[in-house]
C-alpha cells in the first residue's frame, strides 16, 4: 500500500545553486518561520558555523513541511563532491529529488555528480531552474544543457520526462512558465505532490529501518535518523540493532524516544509507521548503515554503498616548541577519540592508526576540502595537531597504477585564456571542451589528476586577477600520468626561536615573499617565507640592528615591509612540501619542517640520498 499523505524528497544541486534558499522559501510559505522584530534568518538549515562562513552545505539535514494536510519530508544535501557520502546515503530515504540548476550557469561539475547518484537509484527528478531574478538568464539553453546531461548519464525515458519549474528561491516565487514571474512558491509544492511517488509501505510487515544519519544528545545519547521502510515502532519498544554482518549477534536496545521533523524542530511522538522519517534516541553504539528490526524478525537491510576515499593526509601529535600554549586537547589519545567519533558519522572518512605508538594517524577522505573541514572543526574544538600535505590514493588495476581524476570547469574572461591554458597544461590536464559564456567569458572543461589540483586554486586566481571561477568533481580512476613538481620555490626556514624584527625581515623580503610580519614569535625549523629560488634558505628573522655611535644618511629610516602572505588552513595545506607540516592550533596556523633542527635535517637528507 502507499502512504498518500507523505512525500519524501531530497534537494540536490551544484554548490551555490540555491538549494538552501529554496528550502527557506518552502518553510516560509508553510508558516514554519517565527518572525521576530521583522527579521527572519536565512539559510536556516546551514546551522553549522563552517557552513555559514563558507556558504556551502556540508551536512545533510532533514526538515518537514505541512501542505494541505500532507507531510512533505525534505532533505537538504551538500553540493560539493567531497561530501558525496552525505548525498549517497540520504538518497536512500526518498522517492524523488529536486534538481536545482542556476538560470545563468546551467549544469556544473557537481550537478553531474549528484544527478548521476540519483539516476542510478532510479529516482525521477523535478528540475528547478533557480535564480531567475539574476540578470542575463537564459533558461531555454539551460534546459537544453540539462536534457543533454540526463542523456549522457544514461537516464531512462521516464527520468527524461521531468517537470520544469522556474524560480527565485531568494525572492520566494516559482512558476511553470519561464516567461511569467510567479506569485509564490506553491507550484513547487503542487509539483512534488503530483510527481513524487508516495512511499510504498507495509505496516503489517516486521519493523525495518536503516540508519542513514546520526545525531547526539547529552541526555539521551546517540540518535539514529532514517526512514521506516516496513512496520511500525512505539516509544519504549525493545528493538534489535544489527549490521549487515551481525545477524547472529544483534544488539538489543530500547527506543527511548521517537521524534518526527516538523519545520525547524523535532517533536516527540508516541509511535511512527512505515514511510515516516524519524529520529530514535537511546541507540548505544549505533552506526550509519545499521538496521533497526523487530526482535522476532531480525533481517538487516543491504549495506550502504559509499565511494572509496581518494585523498589521504597524516595527522601527528603537535611536537613544536609552542605545543600546549593554545589548545586543550594535545595527546594522541585525544586525537584518536575524536577521529573515532568522526568515523561513526562520516562514512566517507577512513582512519588508520600507524605503527609506533607515537601519535600518527593516516586519515583518508573524498577530497582536500573534506579533510580540511574536519581539521578546521577540530581546531575550533580546542585541538592541537600537525598535518601533512594531501596525497592521492592510487589503485593497481591489471598491474598498472591508476590515479583519481577530476572533471574541472574553469569560467574565465577570454583575455586570460593563454595563461590558463599554460597553467592547466603544466599540470597534465586533458582539454575536453571550450564553451562561450556570453560576452567576453568562456568556460573551459578538463580532465585533470586530483594531485594536480593541490595548490591549483591560488595560481588560477592569480592568473585571472581573482576573476576566474573554478569547480571540480570526481571523474574516474585513470592510468597515472607523469607530472613535474608543482612547487618550484624553496622556503625561508627560521634558524632559532625568538620574535621577528622589522630590520631582519626587511633584508629577507628582497629575496622572496614573507609569511609573517614583525613581532611574531617563531621557532627553529618554522617556515617564515618563500625563497625566490629553488633551494631552502636558513635565515635569522629575529636579528636586531647593531647599535653604534656612527650615523649616516638614511640609517635611521624605518624599514618599509611588504604585507606578508598570510596562510589560512587550506592555503597552508596546499602549499607545504612532503618534508613539511602545518601546525594547527585553535588560534594559529604555522608552517614548519618535519625535522626542526637544521643539522639533523641536513644529516637526514644526506643519508636518504646515499641509500
Amino acid at each position: 500500500m502507499k502512504r498518500n499523505d507523505v512525500r519524501n524528497v531530497a534537494v540536490i544541486a551544484h554548490v551555490d545553486h540555491g538549494k538552501t534558499t529554496i528550502v527557506d522559501s518552502l518553510l516560509k510559505f508553510s508558516g514554519q518561520f517565527n518572525v521576530k522584530n521583522g527579521d527572519v534568518q536565512v539559510m536556516v538549515l546551514d546551522s553549522n558555523p563552517l557552513e555559514r562562513e563558507r556558504g556551502i552545505t556540508i551536512l545533510a539535514k532533514c526538515t518537514s513541511v505541512n501542505y494541505k494536510n500532507n507531510i512533505i519530508n525534505i532533505v537538504d544535501t551538500p553540493g560539493h563532491a567531497d561530501f558525496g557520502s552525505e548525498v549517497e546515503r540520504v538518497l536512500k530515504m526518498v522517492e524523488g529529488v529536486i534538481l536545482m540548476v542556476d538560470a545563468v550557469d546551467g549544469p556544473m561539475p557537481q550537478t553531474r555528480f549528484v544527478l548521476r547518484k540519483a539516476l542510478s537509484l532510479g529516482l525521477k527528478p523535478i528540475v528547478i531552474v533557480n535564480k531567475m531574478d539574476r540578470p542575463n538568464t537564459n533558461p531555454s539553453i539551460v534546459i537544453d544543457n540539462v536534457f543533454d546531461l540526463f542523456i549522457k548519464l544514461g537516464a531512462t525515458d521516464k527520468q527524461l520526462d521531468f517537470p520544469i519549474i522556474y524560480a527565485s528561491g531568494r525572492d520566494g516565487w516559482a512558476s511553470l512558465d519561464m516567461e511569467k514571474k510567479g506569485k509564490d512558491i506553491e507550484p513547487v509544492f503542487k509539483t512534488i505532490m503530483s510527481y513524487v511517488p508516495a512511499p510504498e509501505v507495509d505496516s503489517q510487515k516486521p519493523l525495518q529501518m536503516q540508519i542513514t544519519m546520526l545525531d547526539y544528545n547529552n541526555f539521551l545519547g546517540s540518535i539514529g535518523i532514517g526512514r521506516i521502510l516496513n512496520g511500525f515502532i512505539k516509544k519504549g519498544q525493545l528493538i534489535a540493532l544489527v549490521s549487515d554482518s551481525g545477524i547472529d549477534s544483534p544488539k538489543i536496545t530500547k527506543a527511548l524516544r521517537i521524534d518526527k521533523f516538523y519545520g525547524l524542530e523535532k517533536q516527540e511522538v508516541e509511535n511512527a509507521q512505515a514511510g515516516d522519517i524519524v529520529a530514535i534516541s537511546g541507540l548505544e553504539n549505533v552506526k550509519v548503515g545499521d538496521t533497526i528490526c523487530s526482535l522476532d524478525n531480525i533481517l538487516p537491510l543491504p549495506k550502504l554503498s559509499i565511494d572509496d576515499p581518494t585523498v589521504s593526509m597524516y595527522f601527528f601529535v603537535n611536537d613544536s616548541p609552542f605545543a600546549g600554549r593554545e589548545g586543550k586537547f594535545l595527546t594522541s589519545r585525544h586525537i584518536k577519540e575524536r577521529l573515532d567519533k568522526e568515523v561513526r558519522t562520516n562514512l566517507g572518512l577512513g582512519v588508520e592508526v600507524l605503527e609506533g605508538g607515537d601519535g600518527r594517524f593516516k586519515v583518508s577522505g573524498r577530497g582536500e576540502l573534506h579533510l580540511t573541514v574536519l581539521i578546521e572543526t577540530m581546531r575550533r574544538e580546542g585541538f592541537e595537531l600537525s598535518v601533512s600535505s594531501p596525497e592521492v590514493i592510487y589503485k593497481e588495476i591489471d598491474n598498472k597504477v591508476y590515479e583519481p581524476m577530476e572533471f574541472l570547469t574553469l569560467n574565465i574572461e577570454s583575455q586570460y585564456q593563454g595563461a590558463v591554458f599554460e597553467l592547466a597544461g603544466a599540470r597534465a590536464a586533458i582539454f575536453k571542451d571550450m564553451i562561450n559564456e556570453g560576452e567576453n567569458r568562456i568556460r573551459l572543461e578538463y580532465i585533470i589528476p586530483s594531485r594536480a589540483l593541490i595548490g591549483f586554486k591560488n595560481e588560477f586566481l592569480t592568473n585571472t586577477k581573482g576573476r576566474g571561477i573554478m569547480h571540480y568533481s570526481f571523474y574516474d580512476y585513470l592510468p597515472k600520468v607523469n607530472m613535474s613538481a608543482i612547487r618550484k620555490n624553496g622556503v625561508f626556514v627560521a634558524r632559532e626561536q625568538g620574535k621577528t624584527t622589522a630590520y631582519a625581515l626587511d633584508s629577507l623580503q628582497i629575496s622572496g615573499q614573507l609569511f609573517v610580519g614583525p613581532g611574531v614569535e617563531v621557532y627553529e625549523g618554522m617556515i617564515i617565507g618563500q625563497n625566490s629560488r629553488e633551494n631552502d634558505l636558513i635565515v635569522n628573522p629575529c636579528k636586531l640592528k647593531k647599535l653604534s655611535n656612527m650615523r649616516s644618511k638614511g640609517s635611521d629610516d624605518a624599514p618599509i615591509l611588504t604585507p606578508p602572505r598570510l596562510m589560512n588552513l587550506e592555503r597552508a595545506v596546499e602549499y607545504i612540501a612532503s618534508d613539511e607540516l602545518v601546525e594547527v592550533t585553535p588560534t594559529s596556523i604555522r608552517l614548519r619542517k618535519k625535522i626542526l633542527n637544521h643539522l639533523v635535517r641536513k644529516r637526514f637528507y644526506k643519508d636518504e640520498t646515499t641509500k
